[in-house]
């Protein structure tokens, strides 16, 4: 099992926290299906301090989605750690994470998220304050480095475990690589092997057969499950089942598919109200229906769609439309 600090996950599974798309609405799906732990898209330590509406309506944890980490980013070390006390004494969040790994520029230019992985004398500091002014565990995902010629991963995550961090994920790929070419599992093996806290590998866990190779190969303690799972909750329970069982379940049928695509839904709405909802719904609904007989066309409509009775009466239509045809085909 995995265990961070002293909060024990009920498998090895995590979803890892994806910026627009690891809201309350898909969070709870992931836990109903099995997942071990899940991650909070990262907030800004600043919104928090400032009180940004949105930011604050970000921090809202449904108990049922328990353990859960809740991730920060930001440029300072005041900053950081008044953001990090904020969610310490006010949300229900099981673990406080710190972002170290994301590559995109208006993060890294405001010397945030991947910027840090040049400097470990930063991690250290940064990681030593926030442990210092929390209660809760605290955590770090970052990256293998910024770019082939810059790969600090050891020397980072040794300064991670010196500063008091209970654990870290790990993406085997570099800022420079952004979401291109092959993750390097080597370096996961590498960092395992140089500290004594947890280490989750993240990068290219597809399927369920990759998250067990990621397992045997580099003696990390948990696998990060991402993009795979965007629009495919069944990825993190049929890789649970597969990695307790050698078992591999078959994929969800079309219907299967858009019951679960109108919860989601429907749980966007509870959230975020009718209209903003429908309209993030539409690239959620783009990863449900990948692969399904005639997606391209019901995509376009889809991307039309105004109101909640129309998405949900296409995706009964699609449902209906694939099950009919399975049926013809049998």
């Amino acid at each position: 099992m995995l265990k961070i600090s002293d909060i024990t996950m009920k498998n090895r599974v995590v979803l890892a926290p994806m910026a627009g798309v690891c809201n309350p609405a898909f969070r709870l799906i992931a836990k109903e299906f099995g997942t071990g732990l899940v991650c909070a898209e990262m907030v800004s330590d600043k919104a928090i301090l400032h009180k940004n509406e949105r930011s604050l309506d970000m921090l809202y944890v449904d108990e049922r989605e328990k353990p859960l980490s809740l991730q920060i980013f930001g440029g300072t070390r005041e900053t950081l750690t008044e953001a990090a006390k904020v969610v310490d004494k006010q949300t229900n969040a099981d673990i406080i994470d710190i972002n170290m790994g994301c590559p995109v520029p208006k993060i890294t230019s405001c010397d945030a998220g991947a910027r840090w992985l040049l400097n470990p004398d930063k991690i250290y500091e940064m990681v030593a304050a926030t442990v210092d002014a929390v209660d809760k565990p605290v955590t770090v995902k970052m990256r293998k480095g910024w770019d082939d010629d810059s790969i600090y991963a050891v020397e980072n995550a040794k300064a991670v475990e010196r500063a008091g961090g209970q654990a870290i994920s790990l993406h085997g790929r570099t800022r420079v690589q952004m979401y291109e070419g092959e993750a390097d599992w080597n370096i996961l093996r590498e960092v395992k092997n140089a500290v004594d806290i947890p280490i989750i590998g993240n990068g290219d866990v597809k399927t369920p057969e990759d998250a067990r190779r990621m397992l045997d190969e580099t003696g990390v303690d948990g696998v990060m499950v991402g993009r795979a799972a965007l629009g495919n909750p069944w990825m993190l329970y049929r890789t649970i089942h597969y990695l307790e069982t050698g078992e591999n379940i078959s994929e969800p049928s079309p219907q299967e598919k858009m019951d679960v695509c109108k919860l989601h839904m429907d749980r966007l709405i509870d959230l975020k109200g009718e209209e903003v909802a429908v309209r993030e719904m539409r690239k959620h609904a783009s990863w449900y229906i990948k692969g399904i007989r005639g997606a391209a066309k019901m995509r376009d409509k889809i991307n039309q769609m105004a109101t909640r009775d129309e998405m949900a009466a296409a995706f009964d239509q699609l449902g209906e439309e694939m099950q009919e045809r399975q049926a013809v085909s049998t």
